[in-house]
């Protein structure tokens, strides 16, 4: 049999970051939602449990949910972000192996473990709680998929007393009986319709399923699936994350921008954000796409949605650089007439900054210029996002998203920090 793997999921993770730092929220229905306040992206079980959809536009169901006595907070990725990186430096406690598989799940290696496999993770359970204030489910099983399996069985039965550990094939089977097609990880509701049509209609079905039969009509993922289903790994642990490929910024407005002024500005806090992030991963960008969008939902006004991108002569992590080719973009972009909704960044063909040729005439990446931006990025991580920043970015973008409900950034700017008086 192969080694557990253990999956660690946040519960309600949006929520519960809110409550770690205002404690009256305890008890009570929460919901977060999405940028610009559009709609529910997270919601409290207490919330869950008033018929609040996931998804529900806000000024759909705003006034309803005022009268529900429901808490709402517009998202604070930011504290979202710290909040998820405490989780996984406890987990790191517990077993080297780990693999973050997204802002509020990891998966672990727990070889080793097997004598004490339910002591072990009700301890990392108690201690996550403990230093981070956030509570998490733990599904184990030998494979990625069954871990999934024994979390969602972990959430969904009380008397797992959030741990469901399904090493044993018995185990799998009464987990799987309780689940339909759709619950397993990987399978969407058309691939569950496909697999029905020819009779396979649950979980159970798709384990006991010809594995090579799967692999004709739906090709090897689906394969594999229910290879991880029967116990045997096809998938094991992504210890290092893969390299970047891109690194996206972009921000639907907080209201109709026309202008090229104010257009730049939001494109230069997010290319100002986009190179924070590549000297951050300690990359270099030689290309760098500009994107623009109008609100494809208001079908009555006039659409354009276009894009266009530019080599760089040289990788660069330069901001300034940076700056200079996307307003080169969007220049030639830009048309009058239109109500843009959307603006974005993207930069591709990623380098590691040491692997960067040297230019003819000189390169933008001198050690000057890069101990000038490292200094920058110091004072922002130490005292808040754009302390410092480049002019073109403006100083008061009415463009910029709404969140009218934010929480504070309690872990990472000085001036949100909770104070403690006596």
């Amino acid at each position: 049999m192969s080694a557990p793997i253990a999956l660690v999921d946040c519960n309600n993770f949006y929520t519960s970051c809110e409550r770690v730092f205002d404690p009256k929220l305890r008890g009570k229905p929460i919901v977060v939602l999405s940028n610009n306040d559009g709609c529910v992206i997270a919601r409290s079980n207490e919330a869950k449990a008033l018929g609040i959809a996931m998804g529900e536009p806000w000024h759909l169901c705003k006034e309803r949910i005022k009268t529900q006595g429901v808490i709402v907070r517009s998202s604070n990725y930011t504290l979202y972000g710290d909040m998820s990186a405490r989780v996984m430096e406890v987990l790191s406690h517990f077993t080297p192996l780990l693999e973050v598989y997204s802002i509020d799940e990891t998966f672990l290696g727990l070889e080793g473990f097997e004598s004490r496999l339910e002591s072990h993770a009700q301890a990392l359970r108690a201690k996550t709680q403990q230093w981070t204030g956030i509570p998490v489910s733990v599904g184990i099983g030998p494979t990625k998929t069954l871990a999934k399996v024994a979390n969602r069985t972990a959430k969904k039965t009380p008397s797992c007393n959030g741990l469901c550990i399904l090493m044993e094939q018995e185990a799998q089977t009464k987990a799987l009986a309780a689940m339909e097609l759709e619950d397993i990880w990987g399978i969407a509701r058309r691939t569950a319709d496909k697999l029905k049509a020819i009779g396979i209609n649950t979980p159970l079905d798709l384990r006991q399923a010809d594995p090579k039969v799967i692999r004709r009509s739906f090709g090897v993922v689906l394969e594999r699936l229910v290879l991880e289903l029967r116990g045997i790994r096809c998938h094991g642990l992504e210890l290092a994350p893969p390299p970047k490929q891109s690194i996206c910024v972009s921000r639907s407005f907080g209201r109709p921008v026309t202008t090229l002024t104010e257009l730049s500005e939001a494109l230069s806090a997010y290319i100002e954000r986009a190179a924070e992030k590549l000297r951050r991963n300690g990359l270099a960008a030689g290309y760098v796409t500009v994107f623009l969008h109008t609100n494809r939902f208001r079908p009555e006004e006039p659409q354009y949605s276009p894009s266009a991108g530019l080599a760089q002569p040289v990788a660069t992590a330069d901001t300034a650089s940076l700056l200079r080719s996307g307003n080169q973009i969007l220049r030639a972009l830009y048309k009058p007439g239109f109500r843009y909704k959307k603006a974005g960044i993207i930069l591709l063909d990623l380098i590691s900054q040491g692997q960067t040729q040297g230019a003819l005439w000189g390169s933008p990446d001198t050690p000057e210029r890069q101990s000038l931006l490292s200094a920058i990025d110091t004072i922002n991580r130490r005292h808040g996002r754009r302390t410092v920043q480049f002019a073109a970015s403006g100083l008061q973008g009415g463009w910029q998203m709404r969140s009218d409900q934010k929480s504070r950034n309690y872990t990472t700017a000085w001036s949100d920090l909770i104070r403690a008086e006596g």
